[in-house]
């Protein structure tokens, strides 16, 4: 069975995201706002959900149809062949959300959505009752201009629940975006990494991830895992090519600091719950205090940000410590995700050499990319 396969992907990383997908083998690949759509058997459902770093979920696309009336709704839901995707005792949640159409009402499209698959699934295998006991295939109808596309969640939690997160601190970076910092960066296992600002690690550690090539949905499982249609034997292939791909022996050259204790007891509790503590090197650390270790290393980090009082000013302290670091260290590059606007001027005196608007959560924020000179 061929599947119509959507990775979703915040703002701005559909790119990256696009590039993770082609790096699995696959083609057919279109790409829109928020979204990249690829053509793939049920190995490739289970394929993008254990390796995909920066994309959200992986969803089935199954119907699109032209929805201007609860009628028209009711009669494209009606006409999707959900029984070759829905077990007999599948239970099927219908949500939505709608945008610039004339069908307006999420509990009344809901409502519609759910009474004609249950209508349909009855229908085709001759019950008056759909148990719904079994797996769960949360629908989602997404009415665009009087245009709905018709999804089934593959994944269940978003994807940037990796599992390895058992301790956190205050506003933490999600690992997708994490990860994409990293992929944006260009950097390599043979290169310098550090992130003077760790927080919990999240940064670090997929870092790590990325050097040793350890699939991200390795360490969770996916509500798809207990689809008829993709079946255990695929699920277990898809791990073992996984784990087989796993390079342990490889030495990364990885520094995490943070002025925080607690973050810092918490990053090494992750690192070891995500099974790469042994490659990078955390302490109780001030930006001031960073010095170079080698050349052409990258700092990749998510300094802190915010406006309650005094937080300003020691946002302004880390930046001058970067400025300081960078123009020491000219051969160095600094990849920095935050909300100040003004960044490039507080921590370079120049425009970065590239920028990408990224959403951390409902937060916009910007990446800057400065470019060290390569000695």
């Amino acid at each position: 069975m061929d599947f119509e396969i959507t990775a979703t992907a915040t703002f701005g990383l559909e790119a990256v995201v696009r590039r993770e997908i082609e790096s699995l083998g696959y083609e057919d690949i279109t790409t829109e706002n928020g979204k990249v759509t690829f053509r793939g058997g049920p190995e490739a459902v289970a394929d993008a959900n254990l390796n995909l770093r920066c994309a959200d979920r992986v969803l089935l696309k199954v119907g699109e149809f032209q929805a201007k009336t609860f009628e028209e709704l009711f009669q494209g839901m009606r006409n999707i062949p959900w029984e070759k995707y829905i077990d007999r005792d599948g239970r099927f949640p219908v949500s939505c959300t709608t945008v610039k159409s004339k069908l307006h009402n999420p509990p009344a499209i809901q409502s519609i959505g759910k009474k004609a698959v249950a209508e349909r699934l009855g229908e085709v295998r001759e019950t008056s009752r759909v148990p719904e006991s079994g797996a769960l295939y949360p629908i989602k109808i997404t009415l665009l201009k009087d245009t709905a596309a018709i999804t089934i969640d593959t994944s269940g939690d978003g994807l940037h629940k990796r599992g390895y997160r058992t301790a956190g601190v205050d506003a933490p970076i999600k690992e997708t975006l994490a990860a994409a910092m990293v992929l944006l960066s260009f950097w390599n296992e043979d290169r310098i990494l550090v992130d003077p600002c760790c927080g919990s690690g999240t940064i670090p550690i997929e870092a790590a991830l990325i050097g040793r090539n350890i699939a991200p949905g390795l360490g969770r499982s996916f509500i798809s895992e207990e689809w008829g249609i993709i079946g255990e034997a695929i699920w277990k292939n898809a791990r073992k090519k996984a784990f087989d791909s796993i390079r342990y022996e490889r030495e990364l050259n990885i520094t995490a600091g943070d002025i925080d204790p607690k973050a810092v007891k918490a990053a090494i509790a992750n690192a070891e719950e995500a099974g790469v503590d042994d490659c990078i090197n955390f302490s109780v650390a001030n930006v001031r205090d960073l010095k170079a270790e080698g050349n052409n290393g990258i700092i990749v980090t998510n300094p802190p940000y915010g406006k309650r009082i005094g937080e300003e000013e020691e946002i302004d302290k880390v930046y001058k410590a970067l400025k300081s670091f960078l123009r020491e260290n000219r051969d160095w590059s600094l990849f920095m995700i935050t909300t100040d606007k003004d960044a490039e001027k507080k921590v370079m005196g120049r425009k970065a050499d590239r920028r990408r608007k990224l959403y951390n959560g409902r937060l916009e924020t910007t990446y800057y990319q400065f470019h060290g000179q390569r000695v």
